[in-house]
């Protein structure tokens, strides 16, 4: 008997995994437009260094590995820009691609950018992709990963 319902426990487990379908992307373009926008916004936010319009954007829990390796946590973003540590002069974004799955979107796009950190200029053409999730009603950047394109 026991063998039977292990079996029968089995069957079901594999035939919901097999049926399972991935979720598909949102086709409503309120929540890709509201996402393009918070790009933009975060980027104008940055040049202004508004920190507290870039304290709305990203999420309390944000982290991303900088270029040196290190974990960088939105508090640590935050100091950065307030103690001009880094300094967004200007930034152009190229086109951005956003996916929606229900409260998680993935943005992608590419940027340049006009950037001084620690008195040197760093800025550049970058390729970026952030992750994104709608809490309370709000999307917030919860992940970032971003790559210099030579």
């Amino acid at each position: 008997m026991k063998k039977l319902i292990v079996s029968v426990l089995f069957a079901c487990t594999c035939a919901g995994l097999v049926s399972a379908q991935p979720p598909q992307p949102s086709k409503d373009p309120t929540d890709v437009n509201t996402i393009k926008q918070l790009e933009q916004d975060m980027g104008d936010a940055m040049v202004r260094v508004d920190i507290g319009k870039l304290s709305q954007i990203y999420a309390d829990d944000f982290a991303t590995v900088g270029s040196s390796g290190k974990v960088v946590t939105k508090e640590d973003l935050l100091h950065d820009f307030d103690s001009f540590h880094d300094k967004l002069e200007s930034f152009e974004n190229g086109p951005i691609e956003v996916q929606v799955f229900g409260d998680v979107a993935v943005a992608s796009g590419s940027v340049s950018e006009r950037r001084m950190r620690d008195g040197k200029q760093t800025g550049g053409d970058f390729v970026w992709m952030d992750l994104l999730e709608k809490r309370a009603g709000k999307w917030l950047v919860v992940r970032s990963a971003g790559a210099r394109v030579k």
